[in-house]
């Protein structure tokens, strides 16, 4: 499974306000569940809450990736967001973050799961491709960078 099958053009979302963490990850349970009817809001914001309490998925350069398993969650789902104004998300550099990129899968997703989490970290690791994005103005824009990029 490549990045740009779990991510669409109506998954990819430019200057959302974020404010923090605990409010850019409600807001794109909201999100998530207005675009997935099986899913509930409150369960992805908590899948979501529940995984950072783990550790902070912030990994550094002012990317995080928000990833958790639920049961409801019937296809892996790719959620590409950059924040109109970076925010504290507890990032192992200590540095603000600007571009998230959500990652919802099925609970039984695990191998799945854990080898897509590496093609988008692998793919946010680079720093034209961050740069990119933070270049980019628009969802379709943004959303371009990462088809052309993930092949």
């Amino acid at each position: 499974m490549t990045i740009t099958d779990i991510l669409t053009p109506s998954r990819t979302l430019c200057d959302l306000e974020g404010g923090s963490k605990k409010r850019i990850l409600e807001t794109v349970g909201n999100i998530i569940a207005e675009q997935t009817p099986s899913l509930d809001a409150d369960a992805v914001f908590a899948g979501l809450i529940n995984r950072e309490r783990l550790g902070s998925t912030g990994f550094g350069d002012g990317v995080a990736i928000p990833h958790c398993r639920l049961s409801n969650c019937n296809e892996a789902l790719g959620y590409l967001i950059k924040l109109q104004t970076p925010i504290d998300f507890d990032a192992i550099d200590r540095q603000p973050v600007d571009l998230l990129f959500v990652l919802i899968v099925p609970e039984e997703a695990c191998e799945e799961h854990l080898t897509t989490l590496s093609s988008i970290a692998e793919l946010l690791s680079k720093s034209e491709v961050r740069e990119q994005l933070r270049n980019a103005h628009t969802a379709e824009s943004l959303y371009k960078v990462i088809q052309h990029q993930a092949v």
